[in-house]
């Protein structure tokens, strides 16, 4: 019997790249409130009138332009990941994956876990928000009522500016480094509407005239922009860039209401029009590759670039279950139970 048990979360993935699964899976990520933060019924009519049926097919024709043979390359990452974990921590641990939506579930991932004596639970979300670690969690405390034996638990709910989260990102963007030395780096992240923000009581305003958003004031402290911000900075202190050779942006914004800027489709364009021909783009707020980097970057992202500029693009791949982080999570996981 494992002491220790670790509970890897992420947000999940169709069972299935056709319209049916991709709907069922759709319906109950954006019923979510912590995602579409409006009334029921608001949401209720945005969601049943307009976005699963205009929505729907786009998503399962982007699933269809990723999906391997062996399923979603989210779901079979996150595996290799927590089969690489158990393998690096050892026999005193027992690893479990649990999806926010869609399956494996969180609660059958607790249900593997419910023998150890200590849980640890790692959303693999580096940046805090509501929208994903929050919901993470609230699905997991949700679970947790309906067992009869609740162990000693702890949350790890960010570890965007973690060394060993820095190092692991900057071993894979270095394996991958591209033959043409890039003369633009552009880190992209999920974006959030802004509201998720000053509903946290972060002040966006007060954060870009602070004149340096990474560095933490009382308007702030649990801001995902200021996360993101930090991140970037500090991967590209890693792989030594000057400020004139990076930018960051954000990306799968949804419907109209203002996002955070700027948004990574306007800023593609932009660069182009500046004259940049070299350009390389990573995601650090997705440690496994998924549909907003594979699809998103990768596919429609490259072909934007390529029809603007008709020069390189290059997407670094996320950190999947590479053995560096695999490290940096057994490294992270020992801080955290010893």
């Amino acid at each position: 019997m494992a002491d220790i048990g670790i509970l890897l979360i992420n947000l999940g993935t169709p069972s299935a790249a056709d319209k049916a699964h991709v709907r069922a899976y759709l319906r109950e990520f954006l019923n979510d409130p912590r995602v579409i933060d409006l009334p029921w019924a608001l949401r209720q009519c945005l969601l049943y009138g307009l976005i699963l049926p205009f929505r729907t097919p786009k998503t399962a024709h982007a699933y269809q332009q990723i999906w391997q043979p062996e399923g979603s390359p989210l779901l079979i990452h996150n595996q290799q990941l927590a089969q690489s974990l158990a393998r690096e921590l050892g026999e005193n641990y027992q690893v479990a994956l649990g999806m926010r939506y869609g399956q494996p579930s969180i609660r059958t991932a607790l249900q593997e876990l419910k023998n150890c004596q200590k849980l640890l639970v790692l959303p693999l979300f580096p940046q805090y928000s509501s929208a994903a670690t929050g919901s993470a969690l609230a699905k997991l405390f949700e679970e947790l009522q309906r067992m009869t034996d609740i162990p000693e638990i702890k949350v790890i709910n960010s570890f965007y500016e973690h060394p060993d989260f820095i190092e692991a990102w900057k071993a894979v963007i270095k394996e991958n480094w591209p033959a043409e030395k890039p003369e633009m780096w552009l880190f992209s992240y999920h974006s959030l509407p802004l509201r998720h923000l000053t509903k946290r009581g972060c002040d966006p305003e007060a954060c870009s005239q602070s004149g340096n958003c990474a560095s933490p004031i009382p308007q702030n402290q649990q801001c995902y922009r200021r996360q993101c911000l930090k991140t970037t900075q500090l991967l590209a202190q890693a792989l030594g860039l000057q400020p004139k050779e990076y930018c960051f942006s954000f990306q799968s914004r949804l419907g109209r209401t203002p996002w955070l800027t700027p948004y990574t489709d306007h800023l593609l364009t932009e660069l182009a029009s500046q004259g940049v021909k070299r350009l390389a783009v990573v995601c650090p707020s997705f440690v496994t590759d998924c549909l907003e980097t594979l699809e998103e970057i990768g596919i429609r992202g490259q072909a934007q670039w390529e029809k603007q500029t008709g020069y390189q693009f290059t997407l670094l791949p996320c950190l999947n279950h590479h053995k560096a982080w695999t490290n940096a999570l057994a490294q992270i996981v020992a801080i955290h139970t010893a």
